[in-house]
């Protein structure tokens, strides 16, 4: 199964990773559905505009719905709460339709990688279904 690598360089950030979805998605030509799936509880794909200050401000929200250090029981562990769950709101894959080896985007649409607890070397995988 395709995956794709993706090293993060900041606790918490956005990556846009159509260009490495489009080109598994183009190798295999074919028309269906691809699901973009992380191996991560501390990370999300999801599907929005890549504009840099929507970025900034989605990480902005996200540490206040969410805040760092908040007396989770988690953190007793591995001091990270606020990252699983921020994932949990988010999600961990995006199913995107596919027809003769293109994505179907729509115009600003972008599969964003969201790093919640970095800075690690993530995977990604990219299944396509018929």
């Amino acid at each position: 199964m395709p995956a794709i690598e993706i090293r993060t360089g900041k606790r918490t950030e956005i990556i846009d990773i159509t260009a490495d979805v489009r080109k598994v998605v183009e190798e295999s030509g074919g028309g269906g559905i691809a699901v973009v799936y992380t191996l991560h509880t501390t990370t999300a794909v999801i599907i929005n505009e890549a504009e840099p200050g929507l970025l900034e401000d989605i990480v902005s929200a996200l540490s206040k719905i969410v805040p760092t250090g908040a007396g989770y029981k988690h953190d007793r562990i591995d001091d990270n709460a606020d990252a699983h769950i921020r994932a949990v709101l988010l999600g961990n894959s995006v199913v995107v339709p596919v027809e003769n080896g293109k994505l179907q985007l729509g115009t600003w649409q972008r599969i964003l990688f969201v790093e919640l607890d970095g800075p690690r070397t993530r995977r990604v995988i990219v299944k396509l279904v018929d």
